[in-house]
């Protein structure tokens, strides 16, 4: 499928920004459905008010915060990205990961 250049509306901004044919197929190979909404200005103060440094190639970046928490399963202490809320039960990574079939990512 040929790509051309197509104008799009910043969100933010208002400004006219150009979604490059090269990008769109960037973002096709990658599988991703929705077009860009902000021009790159706006998508770089973006990242820089949620202090994202990543710039998309992931990895590097703030240390997320962390909060601590007993282990449901082992009664370990440990530390998880998320507050517990009490309502569920709370794993360490080891537990966690036994009982998680996927991948997991913190």
């Amino acid at each position: 499928m040929p790509y051309t250049d197509r104008n799009l509306t910043c969100v933010d901004c208002g400004a006219e920004f150009t979604f490059s044919a090269e990008d769109q197929e960037y973002h096709a190979s990658r599988g991703f459905t929705n077009e860009p909404k902000r021009c790159s200005a706006c998508r770089s103060a973006r990242k820089t008010e949620r202090g994202d440094s990543r710039g998309g190639g992931g990895g590097g970046g703030a240390r997320r915060q962390m909060f601590p928490a007993v282990c449901a399963e082992c009664g370990q202490a440990t530390e998880v990205p998320f507050e517990p809320r009490g309502d569920r039960p709370v794993y360490c990574f080891d537990c966690f990961s036994r009982r998680s079939p996927g991948p997991t990512r913190f």
